[in-house]
């Protein structure tokens, strides 16, 4: 059990039968009155973001989050297999918790497994990836006054605006956070 004054984000909470990740915490005090703690926090489950507003003292009890670095393997039709290097213990995860993520990732990806319980909360992405693009539009000579981009697709069927200069085969950096061009990959 930890006390709600000793919230710091990144924690993870149970609280009314909910997971909780804190996301960002603020304390208000004012003379004569119990502490207010205002924590900003997500649901793991449902990746919903709310605020909770607690008493100073409040007894919370932590969650303790596993996270497993494992590959994925290959896309099984509704579930995608990923594997641990250590134990060859695959896991099943249903391909609609992760449809964002599968923007990213091409098979034999490392990626990290989040568990509770062993219960699959979802799965955490490199920062940045490095995918081919397999299609982009031909540029437009005399087009570069401005920070001009054009349409292009990846390997694994992500769509994405790059720069001009950009061609098929190129290997580019992309950001899993916000899905946008980052750079060429060396």
């Amino acid at each position: 059990m930890i006390q709600s004054n000793d919230l710091r984000s990144g924690m993870s909470i149970i609280y009314e039968g909910n997971l909780y990740q804190v996301i960002d915490t603020s304390h208000n005090k004012t003379a004569q009155r119990q502490m207010i703690i205002k924590a900003k926090v997500r649901n793991m489950r449902s990746g919903s973001v709310t605020e909770l507003t607690l008493i100073g003292g409040d007894k919370l009890e932590q969650a303790h989050i596993e996270k497993r670095p494992m590959q994925y393997l290959y896309d099984g039709g509704d579930v995608l297999v990923f594997m641990d290097g250590e134990t060859y213990e695959q896991i099943e995860i249903a391909k609609d918790k992760l449809e964002w993520e599968l923007n990213f990732m091409k098979e034999n990806a490392d990626v990290t497994i989040v568990l509770y319980e062993s219960e699959v909360l979802g799965l955490n992405l490199p920062e940045k990836v490095s995918l081919v693009v397999t299609e982009a539009e031909p540029a437009v000579k005399g087009d570069t006054a401005t920070n001009a981009q054009k349409n292009a697709v990846l390997e694994t069927g992500y769509e994405i605006r790059v720069p001009l200069f950009i061609s098929e085969g190129e290997v580019v950096v992309i950001n899993t956070t916000d899905g946008k061009y980052s750079g060429r990959a060396n």
